[in-house]
């Protein structure tokens, strides 16, 4: 009688160590760790401070670094988040051809470039008249585009997110040594420390 031996061996039911499966390409698998329900999140941490803006928390987390702490195993983390969408002005079919325009000029601009690196004759002409089109191509596509929104969306405007709050977290084995760090550090009145 043989006994099962190579790759196989391992993963036949009731045999020993029947349970794994055999190794891929990318090494043996193995059942991932923690409930189920995710990544782990990595180690345990600590919020060593909380501050108004962003500026502030970033100073923090500058200072730990050049006071040699492992700032590898720390993170700024934003809480209470706002979407904020800033209206830039009111945008008619006119400006949005203007802005179509630019567009379509750049992107000419880039087709004439490419084109007049293979021209024998005047190069030069090839870029301009790749500009011109582009240009004028833009114009119209933004004009019939912001015509075909029927008005519902008559203005410009840029989307942020913003934070409440920002907390400077550390891994929890390392939390004193930055807590200590930062009891030198000189911080305005406006930041609040959580201890």
């Amino acid at each position: 009688m043989t006994s099962a031996s190579g790759p196989t061996a391992a993963w036949r039911s009731g045999t020993q160590g029947g349970d794994l499966l055999p190794s891929g390409p990318a090494g043996r698998l193995s059942t991932p760790a923690g409930d189920g329900h995710g990544p782990e999140s990595g180690p345990p941490t600590v919020t060593i401070g909380s501050y108004p803006d962003y500026p502030t928390a970033q100073r923090v987390v500058d200072y730990l670094a050049d006071n040699r702490f492992p700032v590898e195993h720390s993170a700024i983390v934003g809480t209470n988040l706002t979407l904020v969408e800033t209206v830039l002005g009111r945008m008619t079919t006119g400006r949005a051809g203007l802005l179509g325009a630019g567009t379509g000029a750049w992107f000419g601009l880039f087709i004439g470039l490419l084109f007049g690196i293979f021209t024998v004759g005047n190069w030069l002409a090839v870029i301009l008249v790749g500009l011109v089109i582009g240009a004028i191509w833009g114009a119209v596509f933004g004009a019939v585009a912001h015509a075909m929104t029927g008005g519902q969306r008559d203005f410009t405007s840029a989307s942020s997110l913003r934070a409440g709050q920002y907390a400077v977290i550390v891994d929890a084995q390392l939390a004193d040594q930055a807590r200590q760090l930062l009891g030198r550090m000189q911080m305005p009145s406006s930041a609040t420390n959580a201890r």
